[in-house]
């Protein structure tokens, strides 16, 4: 059965919120590290949310796929070039990765079906 990565990401963010309440100067140093990974302007946005995938895929956290394959998705990315980019996690991980790029994909196909 096919997750419904819309829903899953949109009650992900409801808990982040909750949990930000509770913990600010966690998430204020995470928004730190993340906007320092930006800062370079070396790669395009694209690029980091494709790099993101990988990762994400390699460490097999489905909120992070939910999330960065959004965002992978509104900054232009096809399907092509994620699975491109999830070709290098495969390379990197093997089978898990191949799992977890299934997932990927999966919530792509959901953005697509709003």
């Amino acid at each position: 059965m096919m997750q419904d990565w819309n829903a899953y990401r949109n009650a992900l963010q409801v808990r982040i919120g909750e949990f930000a309440q509770l913990n600010p100067d966690v998430m204020n140093g995470l928004a730190m590290i993340s906007g320092a990974a930006e800062k370079g302007n070396k790669l395009e946005p694209k690029v980091h949310e494709l790099i993101a995938l990988a990762v994400a895929v390699t460490t097999r956290c489905d909120g992070c796929i939910a999330t960065h394959t959004q965002k992978a998705a509104e900054l232009g990315a096809t399907r092509e070039e994620i699975a491109e980019a999830l070709g290098v996690a495969i390379a990197l991980n093997a089978g898990p990765a191949l799992v977890y790029s299934a997932r990927v994909l999966d919530t792509y196909a959901s953005l697509l079906n709003k």
